[in-house]
């Protein structure tokens, strides 16, 4: 492997990494969830999962899966990722606005947690390992991925105040 493949291979790990980071901070979230006891902690544990679950799911959609599609041959991969989100955003919304009584909102609350430990699996175990070795400009992907964190974890902060 000459320099410039080694070094693809490494910004692909490092923007992989990133959102496999990304997984790592909503598991850990889960699991706080799952061993909550206050109904109030809880509340605040999906407020927060929900925040970090939308602002990963945009860089995916918005910038990581068009780019994957251009380069794998195998499209259903990225089909599938697409339709996972769906369920999870449609989730998130019923999520925010509901009304439901506790039990109904920690139950809709594990019904997620199920689908994105489900999708995260997908990604890590077949799409990750499959998209790591693309020719990509990872560089470009990396930095437009970091510049759309940035203006979505901003508006995050600004619209909580």
């Amino acid at each position: 492997m000459g320099p410039r493949a080694a070094a693809t291979v490494e910004l692909a790990v490092d923007v992989l990494g990133k959102l496999k980071n990304d997984h790592a901070k909503v598991k850990e979230l889960f699991d706080q969830f799952e061993h909550a006891e206050d109904a109030e902690e809880r509340a605040t544990i999906i407020k927060t999962a929900l925040q970090e679950l939308e602002v990963h799911a945009q860089l995916e959609e918005r910038i990581l899966y068009p780019a994957f599609r251009e380069h794998l041959k195998e499209e259903d991969m990225i089909d599938e990722a697409f339709e996972e989100h769906h369920v999870v955003h449609l989730l998130i919304k019923e999520l925010k606005g509901s009304r439901a009584k506790q039990g109904r909102r920690d139950a809709k609350f594990m019904v997620l947690v199920e689908n994105v430990k489900h999708h995260i699996r997908e990604e890590e175990g077949s799409l990750f390992p499959e998209v790591e070795g693309l020719d990509l400009d990872w560089e470009a992907l990396s930095a437009k991925v970091e510049k759309k964190r940035a203006q979505l974890e901003s508006h995050g902060r600004r619209s909580k105040g």
